[in-house]
């Protein structure tokens, strides 16, 4: 009897599984949108409720925080009960959050409604990480992640461009109803076609598990299994403390540390250059147009280092992309002198930042198995999330320290090449 595992691994995608992954691929844009949201709305809430820099860089901050919780507990949560059950609950919980930030009053409800409202999309992120790794084939796996994270910069443009406009013909509150809108309707697509891992449903075992295998195999157009291929007794069991047991602990903390590096500088471009262009006499509008072209850089960076992971391997390219990460944040802090300038250098940062993401999640799917994937990329994101959220509170401290621009770029793009330097240590998992 051929091993399911392998004859899903070698061979060719059904339409199922490209459908789902293309889905993934949207859910990743809407995290995009979703959690930039603060972002493009940020001046006009720092304008309607006299928000100083500090206070704002709280602000920001708060969704991260709520990824990283939710990152962490649902990314757990999906080993243990599933991966599409736990994108529906994800789902969910974002268009709420996204709908009752329209109705907050003050900065301490908004706060507490975007810390809600990341738990969801932390989730959502480590989700559809280990999905799309397992409806992938094996040659196809690494391009797969790298397109899914993608999407997220494909979502902070479309979604920055209405933003813009919302911005002009409304006001801040406006930007987050209609990514409540958008998200609920992501809702009834998900249930038609988004279907659990077959990896998933192998590693559970559950009563009835090769019938919907068979069922599923059927759909994407696979030869039907006769069994269950045999259990692998090797293969950590779903915890938190497997992911720390000997053979993945070193794993665990060098992607979960540079991640954490790097994201404090992803970070600080994502959800200060609105308030930073505003602060230098230009509109929120043009603010917003900004922070676009930050992410069109962005997404050509993860396309092509997509395009570059199906022949060279994908963690030396990561470390060359944290490296000139390191490089294009530092000249953005060199406060460039007209909006061109900016939206040029911006993007040219954007690259480089959002590039080596798209790797690093390409990088974690590939380094912890079926059993703890979701956990083990809830562990990574979630705890690295903790930089995301560090990255515009360090700023704003700095910036109430009075540190000028070009220092505290300086000191926010030092998270890259620290990053950079831990994935050396890497030990690459077969």
């Amino acid at each position: 009897m051929p091993d399911l595992r392998r004859q899903l691994d070698e061979a060719p995608m059904g339409r199922l599984q490209i459908t789902a992954i293309a889905l993934c691929v949207l859910l990743n844009a809407l995290d995009g949108f979703d959690v930039l949201a603060i972002s493009f709305a940020s001046p006009g809430i720092a304008k309607q409720w006299g928000v100083d820099r500090a206070a704002l860089g709280f602000v920001l901050s708060m969704e991260l925080i709520g990824m990283a919780v939710g990152s962490v507990l649902l990314g757990n949560v999906a080993d243990r009960i599933g991966r599409r059950p736990t994108i529906l609950g994800c789902l969910v919980v974002m268009a709420g959050g996204m709908g009752a930030a329209t109705i907050a009053w003050d900065v301490t409800s908004l706060s507490l409604i975007r810390l809600i409202t990341g738990l969801g999309i932390g989730g959502m992120l480590a989700c559809t990480n280990a999905m799309v790794a397992e409806l992938a084939n094996a040659r196809a796996r690494s391009l797969a992640v790298a397109i899914m994270a993608a999407g997220y910069p494909v979502g902070a443009i479309l979604g920055g461009s209405v933003a813009s406009y919302l911005l002009i013909a409304g006001n801040w509150r406006d930007i987050f109803l209609f990514g409540g809108i958008v998200t609920a309707l992501f809702l009834p697509l998900s249930l038609w076609l988004l279907p659990e891992s077959i990896g998933f449903l192998v590693q559970k075992r559950r009563p009835g598990a090769l019938s919907r295998i068979n069922h599923l195999l059927a759909r994407m157009g696979h030869t039907p299994a006769t069994a269950l291929p045999p259990l692998d007794a090797t293969a950590p069991k779903p915890s938190f403390a497997a992911l720390f047991a000997p053979g993945l602990a070193r794993t665990t903390i060098l992607l979960t540390l540079a991640y954490f590096c790097h994201i404090m500088t992803f970070y600080f471009i994502l959800k200060w250059v609105p308030k930073i262009v505003v602060d230098m006499g230009y509109l929120p509008s043009s603010a917003g147009s900004v922070l676009v072209w930050a992410n069109v850089g962005g997404l050509i960076g993860a396309l092509l280092l997509s395009v570059l992971s199906w022949r060279i391997a994908v963690r030396p390219l990561v470390i060359i992309t944290m490296v000139a990460s390191t490089i294009m944040v530092t000249l953005f802090g060199q406060e460039q002198t007209t909006l061109a300038g900016l939206s040029l250098i911006a993007a040219s940062a954007g690259f480089f930042t959002n590039a080596a993401v798209v790797g690093l999640y390409a990088l974690i799917a590939q380094s912890f198995p079926t059993a703890v994937r979701a956990g083990g990329t809830g562990i990574v994101i979630g705890v690295g999330r903790g930089g995301a959220a560090l990255g515009p509170i360090l700023a704003g401290f700095l910036f109430s320290l009075d540190f000028t621009l070009p220092l505290v770029a300086i000191v926010m793009a030092s998270g890259s090449l620290l990053g950079a330097g831990l994935l050396l240590a890497l030990r690459q998992r077969r």
